[in-house]
C-alpha cells in the first residue's frame, strides 16, 4: 500500500504507532516498524538517557525507520529535541506546543517532522513552521484530546494545507483505514488497537479493561482544567467526573492530586481503583489478543479490499 507518506517515512504500510506514554518503548515502536508500519518511541518527560537506551533497543531489534515523539512543553524538550539528532531518528511527532525553534536543526539532519493538530489553524501554522506532514487527531482517540471528531476534522484538515494529512482517532480495522483514506488521509495513526499486541508492554489488568470495553466503555475527564482526557471508566474516573461537576478551586487541587501517577499505576501496576487507563472510543473493537504484525496485515488488508470493492458496491 504505497502513499506520501510511505514514501516520505520509508515504511511500507501507511501506519503510525500512537506516542502513548508509559507505553510506547522501543519494543512496541520497533515490532511495529519491523511489521512494515511506523513504530513511534514516547518522550514525555521521561530522562534523556532512558529515552537513549529506548532508541538503541529498538534499533537492536529492527533496520528500518522508527519515529520519536516530544511533548513541546516537557522540561526536557530541548535536551530531546538533540537527542533525535544524535540518534539519526528518521521521524519526529510532537505535540503540545510549536516545534518552529527546531525545525531548522531537525531537517538539517534529515528528520521528518509530523505534529499532532487538532484544529485547522493549528494545522496551517505548522505548515508554515514547515512541518513534512501533520496528523490530525479527533477526539475519538485515547489520552489527550480535543473537541472536534475525526469525521470532522480530518477532511478540514485536508483542504487546509498541502502537506499529507495523517488520520486519528476511530481507527482500528480496516473500515476505519479506508474511511480515513476516503477523507483525503495518506495515512492512519493507531493507538488503541495496539494495546492488544503481545508486544504492548502493559500491566495484565489494562490489557483485560480494554479487550472487555464496550463502545461506551470510555469517558472524558479534565474539562474544567482545559485539558481533556479519554480513558476507560474506572473509580477514579467517576471521582473526577464527580468533582468536575463543581470545579472549585478546592476541587480541581483534589483531582490534580488524585490524578498525579495514575497512567504509571494503570500502565505499570494495573490499579484498577487509582490508575488511569487511557483508551480511544474502538475499544469496544478490540477484543482478541493479537501482535503487531497481525494487526498491520489485517487492517492493510481489509482497507484495500475494500476501496477495490467500493466502485463495484454502489454500480
Amino acid at each position: 500500500m504505497k502513499t506520501k507518506i510511505t514514501e516520505l517515512f520509508g515504511i511500507e504500510y501507511p501506519i503510525i504507532q500512537g506516542a502513548m506514554a508509559w507505553i510506547a518503548d522501543g519494543g512496541l515502536a520497533a515490532a511495529v516498524s519491523e511489521a512494515g508500519g511506523l513504530g513511534i518511541i514516547a518522550g514525555g518527560a521521561a530522562p534523556v538517557e532512558h529515552i537513549r537506551a529506548e532508541i538503541h533497543r529498538a534499533r537492536a531489534a529492527t533496520s528500518k525507520p522508527i519515529g520519536m515523539n516530544i511533548m513541546l512543553l516537557s522540561p526536557n524538550a530541548d535536551e530531546l529535541a538533540q537527542l533525535a539528532i544524535e540518534e539519526h531518528i528518521e521521524v519526529l511527532t510532537t505535540g503540545a506546543g510549536n516545534p518552529g525553534k527546531y525545525m531548522e536543526a531537525w531537517k538539517a539532519a534529515g528528520i521528518r517532522v509530523a505534529p499532532v493538530v487538532a484544529s485547522v489553524a493549528l494545522a496551517k501554522r505548522m505548515e508554515r513552521a514547515g512541518a513534512d506532514a501533520v496528523i490530525a487527531e479527533g477526539m475519538e482517540s485515547g489520552g489527550h484530546i480535543g473537541e472536534t471528531t475525526t469525521m470532522a476534522l480530518l477532511p478540514q484538515v485536508v483542504d487546509g494545507v498541502s502537506i499529507p494529512v495523517i488520520g486519528a482517532g476511530g481507527c482500528a480495522d480496516g473500515r476505519g483505514m479506508a474511511a480515513m483514506l476516503m477523507l483525503g488521509a495518506e495515512g492512519v495513526q493507531c493507538g488503541t488497537i495496539f494495546l492488544s499486541a503481545a508486544e504492548c508492554p502493559i500491566s495484565d489488568k489494562y490489557r483485560e479493561l480494554v479487550l472487555k470495553a464496550t463502545d461506551i466503555s470510555t469517558v472524558v475527564t479534565g474539562r474544567p482544567s482545559g485539558h481533556p482526557v479519554r480513558a476507560l471508566k474506572t473509580p477514579l474516573q467517576r471521582k473526577c467526573l464527580q468533582l468536575e461537576k463543581n470545579p472549585t478551586q478546592q476541587s480541581l487541587e483534589e483531582l490534580e492530586a488524585a490524578t498525579a501517577g495514575a497512567l504509571r499505576k494503570a500502565v505499570q501496576d494495573g490499579n484498577y481503583e487509582e490508575g488511569t487507563f487511557m483508551s480511544g472510543q474502538v475499544a469496544g473493537m478490540v477484543n482478541t489478543p493479537s501482535n503487531c504484525y497481525d494487526i498491520i496485515r489485517k487492517i492493510t488488508g481489509e482497507a484495500e479490499q475494500l476501496l477495490k470493492g467500493a466502485a463495484a458496491r454502489f454500480q
